[in-house]
């Protein structure tokens, strides 16, 4: 019997959406810090724009935590969890890790969504 979890299915479209956070972090960003810097430094919207690409992560971290628990209750392959945690960690760790993290979160999504379950041991 093949068992599925919603949360597996919410950290799966999750990771595609913070997939897509991530790739464009780096020219968000970069965009931002021209922009401040060409007002002369005036406002702080680089560090405010920043901050929403590192809670967006921190949410993918906490789902694939609490999808990582669940799925190792239910008997279902933690990998896309595992990548999943690595991938969001990276980037919470440093913007500079975007394309490591970008990849390993479209890895984290592809194993979170085929949900397999585990053999009989």
């Amino acid at each position: 019997m093949k068992r599925k979890l919603k949360i597996n299915v919410l950290a799966g479209i999750f990771d595609i959406i913070n997939a897509f956070m991530i790739m464009i972090s780096w020219g968000v960003v970069l965009f931002a810090a021209v922009g401040e810097a060409a007002a002369n430094g005036s406002g702080h919207v680089t560090g405010g724009v920043a901050a929403v690409f590192y809670v967006i992560a921190i949410i993918g971290l906490i789902l694939h935590i609490v999808g990582l628990v669940q799925s190792k209750k239910a008997r279902i392959s933690i990998v896309g969890h595992i990548l999943g945690i690595i991938g969001c960690g990276c980037f919470v760790i440093t913007m500079a890790l975007a394309f490591p993290a970008f990849v390993l979160v479209v890895l984290a999504a592809i194993f979170t969504l085929r949900q397999k379950n585990l053999q009989n041991a």
